[in-house]
């Protein structure tokens, strides 16, 4: 095979791009371009909210495939996936390398293989260990982590922890350690603050999921313990006259709590994290999380929750809570000393541009692939990929 052939990978998985939903979508928009501007030849899978036989477009030199099943559903999702991965087969020709974000169905992947097909697994957080998920999805969850660290050449970890669980189901050079990257936000316009009812300086923010993973009751408690003097401002979507959890929140909130809802605009968001006094982060799950990077982007000063992933992203740019009274003690510390604010916003704005800013993480992955293509098309003494295992991610990236 000849060795100068164009590099060309595919990449599926997700919605698709440009980013509409999630951080995976936000990912794939930022590294399908990279790889294109690189030589590459990029493929993309796109779900559609419609019925559609299968149909191609191009964006900013990705080729997209789209495929339509019907509304948004986890049905129509795993009906996507199968799809996609039978059009790939019927390629006359086909990419030697896969990319998939996200292991919800990774099942399926073991076609891939079967077919010769390198595949590689971003294997995102322990998802089968939410407690959002019920006996039957936590089942598939869970059989799609093994099926996907079994069954794929290569897994991705976001996160050392992520990496460490990995490698008690495969060996440690077939895990590679690459966090999620991040924007810096040096200047945002705070002309969309005044529909929210904030000004700059006078809030903090929390963007997460309504879960109880997410300790979103928890921080809206310890911020309605007492008047704070500034707002709150909670960003996702919540359904109280259907789901308890949500009710309690919304019980909980004073005043000074502001549900703004799902938002998804750019510019508004950019202002959010921006302007605000802090950003608080309940997550005590998953790996390197999208929104906390894209506070400390924003050179936000950080409350979060005090668990082993979160420690290893925010590390000094944070205080730590376990639960509403620590969080309500914190939230008191961060606004009675504005110097310490700025201290932490200043670490967070640092290890956004030296250890989580998108070119380095981009960098990475594009490493990576092209060490995976060499392998996939019979490239002779084809170098490892870089990065690989957590033990050699703690080396690299952690920064204590």
């Amino acid at each position: 095979m000849n060795v100068d052939m164009q590099r060309s990978i595919v990449i599926m998985g997700i919605r698709g791009v440009p980013a509409a939903h999630g951080g995976f979508e936000t990912f794939a928009a930022k590294l399908a371009p990279w790889l294109v501007r690189n030589g590459w030849k990029v493929t993309v899978y796109c779900e559609e909210p419609l019925r559609c036989a299968p149909y191609e477009s191009e964006w900013h030199g990705v080729r997209r495939v789209h495929i339509g099943f019907g509304p948004d559903s986890s049905i129509n999702s795993i009906r996507f996936d199968w799809a996609s991965i039978g059009h790939l087969l019927r390629e006359r020709e086909r990419a030697p390398l896969v990319l998939t974000l996200g292991y919800n169905t990774a099942l399926f992947g073991l076609r891939l293989r079967a077919a010769g097909i390198t595949h590689v697994i971003n294997m995102d957080g322990i998802e089968w260990a939410r407690s959002k998920w019920g006996p039957i999805a936590k089942a598939w969850l869970y059989l799609n982590d093994w099926g996907g660290c079994l069954g794929a050449s290569h897994l991705l970890a976001d996160h050392p922890e992520i990496a460490r669980h990995l490698e008690t189901r495969v060996p440690p050079t077939q895990v590679s350690m690459i966090p999620y990257g991040t924007d810096v936000i040096a200047h945002a316009d705070p002309a969309p603050l005044a529909a929210l009812g904030v000004q700059p300086g006078g809030y903090m923010t929390l963007i997460a999921r309504p879960e109880p993973e997410n300790s979103v009751l928890e921080i809206v408690r310890a911020f309605s313990d007492r008047p704070r003097g500034c707002k709150l401002v909670v960003l996702g979507r919540l359904a109280p006259d259907r789901i308890d959890y949500h009710a309690d929140v919304m019980r909980a909130a004073g005043p000074d709590v502001i549900f703004a809802g799902a938002i998804y605009d750019a510019g508004v968001l950019a202002a959010l994290r921006r302007h605000g006094l802090a950003y608080l982060h309940g997550h005590r799950v998953g790996g390197t999380n999208p929104s906390l990077l894209e506070a400390m982007g924003a050179g936000n000063a950080v409350i979060a929750h005090d668990n082993r992933f979160n420690r290893w992203v925010a590390a000094g740019g944070a205080l730590y809570f376990s639960d509403a009274a620590s969080c309500a003690e914190a939230i008191d510390q961060l606004l009675a000393e504005p110097a310490l604010r700025e201290r932490l916003g200043r670490c967070n704005l640092e290890a956004a541009q030296n250890r989580f800013a998108w070119p380095l993480v981009l960098s990475q992955y594009e490493m990576t692939m092209a060490a995976l293509h060499a392998r996939a098309t019979g490239v002779v003494d084809a170098p490892a990929p870089p990065l690989a295992g957590a033990k050699q991610a703690k080396i690299e990236m952690d920064p204590t």
